[in-house]
């Protein structure tokens, strides 16, 4: 099967299945900010998908493999999985419910800051063709220190973040805010087991890590 038919069918599963679990629980197809919320992952998504397919084979190819290789990946992925599926139920049950009602431009405002994360981890995209979904280091990979990674040694690990912590507001939930926080846990020992790998494999990590002292967040971390 080709590199455009395993991104097409991808991309087709992913919007099923986050509209099953925003929709279903929802028990209603008027629920606004799920639409929104659709939108803002997809249409962009999309857009970059067939920038990289045209201009970046390879990079699409390291964005499709899902495959963890590192034990330890592997467990922190497992329980990411199931806290991702039931954090993104509760907005949907929260709509049905009424069970929270978040100010109109508290959604809004936190649906403009998930598309502004999803637009830094394009960019982060953008400035590392070797940003792939799983931890490995690939034959000819280099250390990349400019654009965001001038700053952080973990810039998209900073927009996943952000973006996670907005997302119930921006599904119009406060109730399903514990979930998603619990997200950021497992994004921190992901970071951290992925720089022991880089620092043992990559050719020149270490000494980019003494130059760029902060991982997640500017003159904090």
């Amino acid at each position: 099967m080709s590199v455009g038919s395993k991104l097409a069918i991808r991309v087709s599963l992913a919007l099923a299945v986050f509209g099953a679990l925003l929709f279903i629980p929802a028990g209603s197809l008027r629920f606004w900010q799920g639409w929104i919320f659709l939108m803002i992952w997809f249409v962009p998504g999309l857009a970059v998908m067939a920038y990289f397919y045209k201009h970046d084979r390879q990079f699409v190819e390291r964005r499709s493999e899902l495959k963890e290789t590192v034990r330890e990946q592997k467990l922190i992925m497992r329980f990411l999985y199931v806290i991702y599926l039931i954090a993104f139920l509760l907005p949907g049950l929260d709509h049905r419910f009424g069970w929270s009602h978040p100010a109109l431009w508290l959604t809004v405002l936190s649906q403009v800051v998930v598309f502004g994360s999803y637009m830094l981890v394009i960019l982060v995209m953008k400035a590392n063709r070797f940003a792939s979904r799983t931890i490995q280091v690939e034959p000819g990979q280099t250390v990349i220190s400019t654009g965001p990674y001038r700053i952080l040694r973990h810039p998209m690990y900073l927009g996943i973040s952000v973006m996670v912590a907005f997302t119930p507001f921006a599904l119009g939930s406060y109730f399903a805010l514990p979930a998603f926080i619990l997200v950021i846990p497992f994004i921190v020992l992901r970071l951290l087991n992925e720089e022991k790998v880089l620092r043992q494999e990559l050719p020149g990590y270490g000494e980019y890590c003494l130059r760029t002292r902060f991982r997640l967040v500017p003159f904090v971390w």
